[in-house]
């Protein structure tokens, strides 16, 4: 289960930037892809100074007669070209109406895992060298539509080479510590497409290991964490140097056997949030927006999502048929900063404690407290019209003058001035009050507003 969770993570991260939304191939964003972890063909590394054809990780390793796992995972790109049945034959189109889809020329990515299994020498030292080789292909998919050809996808991928070196070197002193040193390398061999008009980046990255990352597994050994080691491993864990990726410990909390090298900044015991039900590619995963931004897309424009790529298409399908209640959990969650036991799943869990301490607050309830505003009690339920005061100094409050509103909760701070918690009625089809998303004004930026039957 530790590494089914771990390779949940690195899933995240190879992912992470695959297709920016708004998720469609012929969108600007998306033609300037792939920033992490991208091992460039080394010839193409040399003529860029912002690019790299290797990454290097050190980790602190425990333990004797261990037996590693290594993980090197990546994606391999391929060009996918579209192509409209003609008669006698195929002609290559920027666009192919088939069905409910728009086809679209795109650059797809297939998972590569390359799996290398040794064993340590009892706490001695170890170098050891593994090819990676990954031959070429190329697929043809039939776009049918009632039963007739309307055109065909024709996929291509390029052969890549790689190096994985594991280095094992004890460091002295009594705790028998030692550093584990992998390198990643790509060794494909690349040149500048002969008379080609596109930009040599895209072209490199087919040629290229993308998002590529490290999971390593140790059996009869324990990983150092070298977020927060411990006093004794401080000054080892100084003497590690990370190129292109850095280790975290990725099994669940107390757990030790398992590192993932990410080229992005992880901390130790990393989660998917459980409110995430989605993967969106994006390098932002924020969630919500990323949600309600892509359900405002037209017909239109799912159906070239749908086209691009066959991710955008499982994702525009899942945000479709989203239950109310799952895209509530997306409007926030708040959690410990620290480190805290977690119930199984099945535990019942107790009643949500009021936001305000009843008992240091005792003198106070946010539920039935009033304040006087022209001789008027304002409390919980009451209806007032905004009258943003003269001390504000954000311009968007103006906006907010002679609007209606309907107050949550009488708030003390801790000087004693009373303030007003309100959501806009305008605005409350749109789910303020369940979610707490409340404005705040003083009772002196407020009118009474008294309605029929109040």
């Amino acid at each position: 289960m530790s590494v089914e969770a771990a390779l949940t993570i690195a899933d995240t991260v190879l992912f992470e930037g695959y297709m920016l939304y708004p998720y469609r191939a012929n969108d600007p964003k998306n033609r300037v892809r792939w920033q992490f972890g991208v091992l460039a063909p080394p010839a193409f590394a040399a003529s860029d100074p912002s690019e790299r054809d290797h990454l290097q990780t050190d980790c602190l390793i425990e333990g004797h007669d261990i037996s590693l796992t290594v993980h090197a995972r990546f994606l391999q790109v391929q060009r996918r070209t579209v192509e409209a049945a003609r008669a006698g034959g195929f002609t290559p189109v920027d666009s192919l109406d088939v069905g409910d889809t728009t086809f679209l020329p795109w650059d797809e990515a297939i998972v590569r895992d390359a799996t290398v299994e040794l064993a340590l020498p009892g706490r001695g030292a170890l170098t050891s060298s593994h090819e990676i080789r990954l031959p070429g292909g190329a697929e043809i998919e039939p776009l049918i539509d009632n039963s007739r050809t309307g055109g065909r996808l024709v996929r291509e991928r390029w052969p890549l080479a790689a190096s994985l070196t594991v280095a094992v070197d004890p460091f002295p002193g009594p705790y028998g510590v030692r550093r584990l040193r992998l390198r990643l390398a790509n060794r494909t061999e690349w040149l500048p497409s002969a008379g080609s008009t596109e930009p040599e980046r895209p072209d490199a990255l087919r040629h290229a290991l993308v998002a590529a990352h490290l999971l390593v597994e140790a059996n009869h050994g324990a990983f150092v964490s070298l977020i927060d080691p411990p006093e004794w491993a401080k000054a080892y864990a100084q003497e590690c140097e990370q190129v292109g990726a850095f280790p975290v410990l990725a099994g669940p909390p107390g757990d030790r056997s398992i590192v993932l090298a990410s080229p992005i900044i992880l901390y130790d015991h990393p989660e998917v949030a459980p409110e995430s039900v989605s993967q969106f590619c994006d390098a932002t995963e924020m969630d919500e927006m990323l949600t309600l931004r892509t359900l405002t897309l037209t017909d239109e424009e799912k159906r070239q999502v749908r086209g691009s790529d066959p991710r955008g298409a499982v994702l525009v399908d899942q945000l479709d048929d989203l239950a109310p209640e799952v895209m509530d959990r997306l409007h926030g969650a708040i959690r410990s900063m620290t480190s805290v036991a977690r119930r199984p799943a099945a535990d019942p869990q107790p009643d949500p404690a009021p936001w305000w301490d009843p008992v240091a607050d005792a003198g106070f309830d946010p539920e039935t407290d009033v304040v006087l505003v022209n001789g008027v009690p304002i409390g919980r339920g009451a209806c007032v019209r905004l009258r943003p005061g003269a001390r504000r100094s954000d311009a968007q409050d103006m906006f907010l003058d002679g609007r209606a509103a309907t107050v949550a909760a009488v708030i003390f701070d801790v000087d004693g001035a009373s303030h007003l918690a309100v959501s806009l009625d305008e605005l409350a089809e749109d789910g303020y009050h369940p979610h707490g998303r409340y404005l705040y004004f003083a009772p002196d930026e407020v009118e009474p507003i008294v309605r029929e039957g109040q």
